[in-house]
């Protein structure tokens, strides 16, 4: 089935992942630390073969960035800026798969730069940015398989689903699903290759310690994906917006919406794509899947670049009607680029954001950690120096436990401690702390843990725009009743 391919666009392509890399290198120190990545940078400080929430890949990336580099925000977040540009490359080499020419390949590469999904991750580290670019790299390595028959490609997808798994463990479920829309529609003959099982075997070697892991702690990640369906269906509109989030959220107003829909048609219907048709069922039940079990719309993020490349082909084929080719015109992709920018990227002064202007969704994430800690430090150093050093500094948000971990030294604060999600697991108040002193909404397990918990004070950040609000509680909680080992597992939530 090997045909012979158009000339790869390397100016091109490569001019447009290089633009899109020097505007997230840019503006990726503009706000401060993302509340995932202090997240990382904590659990990198306590590595395991796993966490209650997440595989260990991106702890121990963000422990080796800061290592390079402690406490710059810029270097942590070169891998995810790496893997934008790449994920810009390898959509333009699956157009190329395809049959794509030079626009067509361009197309596809723009329909990256401009997704509101790819450059909203991209300029801070998180699963959301590395795990579409290792399923871009995934989908290139069986889209150009299924053109060339190269089994030593099966081997290399099989590492790459490794490495993926160790991110996030959604890529076990893409493989569920392509398989049986591989035995629906074929080829039928990669099922029966022994390098894909070898493959299968590389991937299951590289996940099985975090696979031992979640076994030996019970599959805190089964409670894990519970919350966060309980999440989409309350504070993210539920099933019934998961579509629109994808076209709008994910990938993109105009160019990123039209093109992953036109695509995806062209992948189940289109005579020149039907040896790649399992990866547009593929997509439908994927699609399927994270409605049924309420997941987040990124889920579906690195399905993108197939849908996007396939559309791009068959635009340069002159297969749409004429009275909507305007979408693959340099204005669209422009004026796409115009309105993504502002609403993904840090590129507005920081005192605005809450005040002037709509919050973009990722700044509450990105700013207010300091003065949230300096908030916290005021008040344990408030306290008589015989109790402070009894005191525990907890928190009710993993989020701000990590902050506190990052900031907290410098400022006289030894450590934090939080039962929310994997922050639970790294680490527990020693016995000797008898006293707590609590940032976050009231628990009910603070209560029946000490005989005495009154505010002393709240959280300043100085933003109304923050994830964690301005006049958030800060409580002191005093006579201990149990011991840690008793008491901590009260404290544990899965829940935001």
């Amino acid at each position: 089935m090997t045909v012979p391919l158009a000339p790869f666009a390397r100016g091109p392509v490569l001019t447009v992942a290089g633009l899109i890399a020097a505007l997230l290198l840019a503006t990726s120190g503009r706000y401060g630390y993302f509340g995932d990545e202090l997240y990382f940078l904590a659990a990198g400080r306590h590595l395991d073969w796993g966490y209650a929430d997440q595989p260990p890949l991106l702890p121990l990336l963000a422990l080796l960035m800061d290592t390079i580099a402690p406490g710059s925000v810029v270097v942590l977040r070169l891998p995810a800026i790496l893997a934008t540009a790449a994920a810009v490359v390898l959509t333009a080499l699956i157009a190329r798969e395809f049959g794509g020419g030079r626009r067509a390949q361009l197309l596809a590469a723009g329909a990256v730069a401009v997704s509101s999904g790819f450059l909203g991750t991209g300029h801070y580290l998180a699963t959301s940015t590395m795990d579409p670019f290792l399923w871009t790299l995934l989908l290139w390595l069986l889209v150009r398989w299924v053109r060339t028959r190269a089994d030593g490609l099966l081997l290399w997808a099989g590492l790459v689903t490794g490495v993926a798994l160790n991110v996030k463990l959604l890529a076990g479920g893409f493989w569920v699903v392509a398989g049986i829309c591989l035995l629906a529609v074929g080829p039928k003959d990669l099922l029966r290759r022994p390098a894909l099982w070898g493959g299968a075997a590389i991937a299951a070697v590289l996940v099985a310690p975090t696979l031992v892991w979640q076994t030996v702690n019970g599959w805190p990640q089964l409670e894990m994906s519970a919350a966060i369906a309980s999440e989409v269906s309350g504070a993210w509109g539920g099933r019934a917006l998961f579509v629109p989030a994808v076209l709008v959220a994910g990938a993109g107003l105009i160019v990123g919406a039209v093109l992953l829909c036109y695509g995806l048609w062209q992948l189940l219907r289109s005579p020149a794509l039907r040896p790649w048709r399992f990866l547009g069922w593929t997509t439908v039940g994927l699609l399927l899947v994270f409605i049924a079990v309420s997941g987040r719309y990124y889920y579906l993020a690195g399905m993108f670049g197939v849908c996007w490349a396939a559309a791009a082909v068959r635009i340069e084929a002159g297969q749409p009607k004429r009275w909507w080719r305007w979408v693959a015109t340099w204005p669209v992709y422009a004026l796409s680029l115009v309105i993504t920018v502002p609403v993904t990227l840090p590129v507005l002064p920081e005192s605005w954001i809450g005040r002037e202007i709509p919050q973009p969704a990722f700044a509450g994430g990105e700013i207010g950690w300091p003065e949230l800690t300096d908030s916290i430090a005021a008040q344990y150093h408030r306290l008589p120096p015989e109790q402070r050093a009894r005191t525990a500094v907890v928190t009710g948000m993993y989020w701000m436990a990590s902050a506190v971990e990052h900031y907290g030294p410098e400022r006289g604060v030894p450590a934090a401690y939080s039962g929310s999600r994997g922050f639970w697991t790294l680490h527990t108040p020693p016995e000797t702390a008898d006293t707590v002193l609590y940032a976050g909404d009231d628990p009910a397990a603070l209560h029946g843990s000490f005989r005495q918990v009154r505010q002393v004070g709240v959280v300043e950040t100085g933003h109304t725009g923050t994830l964690i609000p301005s006049g958030t509680p800060i409580l002191l909680a005093t006579g201990r009743t149990a011991p840690w080992s008793v008491l901590w597992p009260r404290f544990r939530n899965m829940e935001w």
